[in-house]
């Protein structure tokens, strides 16, 4: 009968190399949450992050929390006014002795979208569609302002 080794893949993502801080054998999950600067008032929010269905203590930054060998079910959101939760993002990642599993979540740019979380670097969801209409939203004012000042001259 034949023993099976315990996985151990270092060149794929989510594998860093060891981590010489935890000798110990342990393992860690470190999430990076991160917001876009259009969307200056989630700063106002503080995420969720669970852990396997446990809350974790957490802000937006980098959040180190120690966890048990094995796989664990990561899930992020960002409690809001309408809708009461918006980029909803999870993941499931195998935590090996000795390592930091690295993971980063990036809110949504738009409140209807889901967030995104793996391997950094990320995304913003939704940049494309907020920086069109923000240079619509531009246009619009520029050509109201353009038009008050021409109708003021006639």
């Amino acid at each position: 009968m034949a023993t099976q080794a315990p996985p151990y893949r270092p060149v794929l993502p989510g594998f860093p190399p060891d981590d010489t801080t935890r000798g110990n054998g342990g393992s860690t999950i470190a999430v990076t949450l991160r917001y876009a600067p259009l969307a200056f008032l989630l700063g106002m929010y503080t995420p969720v992050l669970e852990i396997d269905g446990q809350s974790v203590p957490a802000s937006w930054g980098r959040v180190v929390t120690a966890v048990a060998l094995g796989q664990h079910h990561v899930h992020v959101h960002v409690p809001y006014l309408m809708p009461d939760r918006i980029g909803t993002a999870e993941t499931t990642v195998l935590a090996v002795s000795g390592r930091t599993v690295e993971l980063e979540y990036r809110a949504p740019l738009l409140s209807f979208l889901r967030g995104n979380i793996g391997v950094p670097p990320q995304r913003y969801p939704g940049l494309a569609a907020a920086v069109v209409l923000l240079l619509v939203a531009v246009t619009l004012l520029a050509c109201g302002c353009v038009g008050l000042v021409v109708s003021a001259t006639a």
